[in-house]
């Protein structure tokens, strides 16, 4: 199991950041190597179920995001199933003036992709996609380009 966890202060309140991540293919242009997103159906907990495509180390994964928590404003989880599994979790935070946004991931990795890379190049790899994501985020909200809609 691979873990990574980091944060990122966020130029927007809660409400704009959470409205923001709360729709899948958001994820998708502000996540690496996400290539899309797709068949996204809404949950009772007001999560959503959706196919997905992640591209690591020139392999096509496809798999299955169910967000099994859905707490406005506050925290989304999601498990990843298929041949990536693991979760991630996102938790919202108002600070002075915006939104402290913490991704925390673990994952479990296909056993080709651990071949391939060798677990050290994997790891490393895990905490940049976390950190070039919460700053794709940043980055949407300083530009004006999220309006969490």
């Amino acid at each position: 199991m691979f873990t990574a966890r980091d944060s990122a202060e966020i130029d927007a309140d809660v409400r704009s950041v959470f409205a923001f991540l709360d729709d899948p293919h958001n994820h998708a242009a502000v996540t690496p190597r996400l290539e899309a997103v797709r068949d996204v159906e809404r949950l009772p907990n007001g999560g959503k179920r959706l196919a997905y495509t992640y591209r690591m180390a020139g392999i096509g994964i496809d798999g299955e995001i169910v967000q099994t928590v859905h707490e406005p404003n506050e925290r989304m989880t999601f498990e990843l199933r298929g041949r990536l599994t693991g979760t991630i979790d996102l938790t919202f935070e108002p600070t002075d003036g915006g939104t402290r946004l913490t991704y925390a991931a673990e994952y479990d990795l296909p056993e080709n992709a651990l071949t391939a890379l060798g677990e050290p190049v994997v790891r490393r790899f895990n905490e940049r996609q976390v950190k070039a994501t919460l700053d794709a985020v940043a980055e949407r909200f300083e530009a004006g380009d999220a309006d969490g809609t």
